[in-house]
Order: structure tokens, then sequence, then C-alpha cells
């Protein structure tokens, strides 16, 4: 993290606040022709060409949501991106524009705050997204980082997560719990390091499940792979606040209940050693870790031959009718243990060493 350390880093006062927001932004370009008005008038102008808009927000702030002792800038201004992005993919929709608004105390340097605008670029270059404004502000209180995401889609192709029905099949992409594993590892070596600064911190080995917490990706390729396999989800969410979490918005949403079978439950190798070698369960990790920003979401059982054998496609349960609950069906047995939402609430999860 960089401090006041070097009398060679420039206050923020240097620029004032609509000059920084210029020198921060005026090397972004854009990418969609809906953005007609951006930065540097009272309001940006979208054109959503007949197309539903889609908007979402989330704010990310120091102690609750990330901890500088170990969480690179750069790194953070492109997962503040992403977290949004997600949001828009699990609508089906195209994200197209993005606000940042940042509160920020006096021991950030102008140099702090380009290196999470360029973590921003390099988020709005690879999901060809365009920045079209925000806000800076003063904070007495570390750094605060909002971000808008705008998405523009078809009507019909929009799914939200109201549609499931009983006999539904439950798919999730990729592999869950990794994000969770990397945060524990960078805790884990955070505190080694606080106790004694001069200790090398471990990381090596770690690669894949440190990249899904400091730099994960929102499934933005899901909406195209889906559409070749000609199947539209009938609900679908983000994973964002863990499996379990999850599996109860689209139930409580939808009015259904589900069954996850634990076998089925897609986990990288190296998050299965990693939460063995830390004493804990590795699908408790995917069930309540949360931050892997998957998708997770439901088809006609007609659709099952058209992905099953899809490499990027898990089904790991069913809908079954509401009042039958939620359950994991526990490996290797009938047994039904209740699904219970223990993932991240803002509210509830007060030790900031508890969520990057």
């Amino acid at each position: 993290m960089l401090e006041d350390k070097n009398p060679e880093l420039t206050p923020i006062s240097a620029y004032g606040e609509f000059g920084l927001i210029k020198h921060l932004t005026e090397n972004f370009s854009f990418e969609n022709s809906s953005t007609e008005v951006s930065i540097g008038d009272d309001c940006a102008v979208i054109n959503p060409e007949g197309q539903k808009v889609v908007v979402t927000t989330d704010v990310l702030a120091e102690g609750v949501h990330f901890n500088l002792g170990y969480v690179p800038l750069k790194h953070l201004g492109y997962k503040a991106v992403v977290v949004n992005l997600s949001d828009i993919a699990a609508m089906n929709a195209k994200p197209t524009q993005i606000l940042v608004s940042l509160a920020i105390s006096s021991r950030f340097p102008v140099e702090a705050l380009e290196e999470i605008y360029a973590g921003i670029a390099m988020a709005c270059n690879h999901y060809k997204v365009d920045l079209v404004g925000g806000d800076t502000t003063s904070s007495t209180s570390g750094l605060v980082i909002t971000i808008t995401a705008i998405g523009l889609e078809n009507s019909e192709n929009l799914i939200k997560r109201t549609g499931a029905k009983p006999n539904d099949l439950l798919v999730v992409t990729g592999d869950l719990g990794g994000a969770y594993m990397g945060l524990q590892i960078l805790e884990r070596e955070h505190s080694v390091f606080l106790a004694n600064p001069n200790m090398q911190p471990e990381m090596e080995g770690y690669d894949y499940i440190l990249e899904r917490q400091l730099k994960p990706e929102a499934r933005t390729d899901i909406k195209k792979a889906l559409k070749e396999l000609d199947i539209h989800p009938t609900s679908m969410i983000d994973v964002s606040d863990g499996l379990s979490s999850e599996t109860l918005h689209l139930s409580d949403q939808s009015k259904v209940g589900f069954r996850i079978y634990e076998e089925k439950i897609p986990m990288d190798s190296l998050t299965i050693s990693t939460a063995e070698e830390l004493n804990l369960n590795p699908v408790m990790c995917a069930l309540s870790g949360g931050e892997d920003y998957e998708l997770l979401f439901t088809i006609a059982p007609a659709d099952f031959e058209k992905i099953k054998n899809h490499p990027d496609f898990t089904i790991i349960g069913h809908a079954v009718d509401f009042d039958q609950g939620n359950y994991l069906v526990a490996r290797g047995s009938s047994e039904l243990i209740p699904l219970n939402a223990q993932g991240w609430d803002a509210f509830l999860n007060k030790d900031s060493n508890e969520r990057q």
C-alpha cells in the first residue's frame, strides 16, 4: 500500500476535486455506441437503443470488505468493477458502462489513486465497458469505493431470480470455495507478518486460490455459452455470498425448495487440499465462503442433454416444491442437512478479517 512515506508523492490537494477526476480519467476510451455523453458534463447520457437498462451498485469499504495490508491497489480497482459486472452477468445482460465514486482519506497520495484507476482501466478494457462518471470526496475513515454498473439487453433475454419451477435442474459454473481459501491464506500470512515483520510470506503454490480472491473474473462469457447451447435459464444469480446463501435467494424469489448433492459441488483440488491443511471442511467453504462470482442458475429438465457434458457447467441439484425446504444431500447417504445462509452479511459480519 502507498503511504505518505515518500516526499515525492503528490498530495490530492495539488489537484483539487475536479482536477483529480480529470487527471484520473483522461486516458479512458469508449467502446459502446450507447454511450452518448460521459465524464465532463453534469450527467452521463446513455442511449439504450430500444433495450432494457439494468443497473446495480456495490460499496466496498476499507476494513470491512478489503484489507490494504495485503490487497494491492490495482487489484482492488479491478475487483471493484468485477463485483458489479458479475451482477449484470447474472441478469444475462451485457455490461456497458460504469460510474466510480471514491471517498479518500488524506493518507492517500495521488499515486495511490492512480493505481486504483489503473485496475479500473484494466477491467474496463477487458470487459469492454465505458467509465462515464462518478465522484470523489474526502473521508475520515479510510478508503471507500462505490461502483455503479449499467447493462443493456432485450427484455426477452433477461433472466431474473423468480422463474425456477419444481424439477428444474440447479447448475453452477466453474468451481467454488477457492476465493474463501485464498482469503484464509492471505489472512494467515498477514498475521504472521504483523507478529514478525522479518518473516517472508509463504505464498508459493497457492496461486490459483489467491487469484480467485484478489483478481476474480465476472462470468460475462456464460451469456454466449448459453446462447450457443440454446438454453434459457429459468432463474439465475451470481455466487457472491456463498452457494448456500444464493440458493436460498433463488428459493425465496422463485418459491421452490432445492436439493444440492454434496458430491456434485465442483471444487478445485487446491481448494480442497488448502482447506484440509487449515483443518476446514472444503464443502462448508464452498457453501458459505463467497466471492467466487460464478453463476448459479436453473434450467428446465428438457435441457439436460444440452448441458450434461459441458466442461464449465456442473449440475449440482434440483428444485422441489417450496414446502419441502432447502437441503444438502450428504455424500454417500440420503441424510438431509438444512441449508443455512452463513455467507457474508455486511451488518452481521463485524470482524473485518472475515472478508477481504
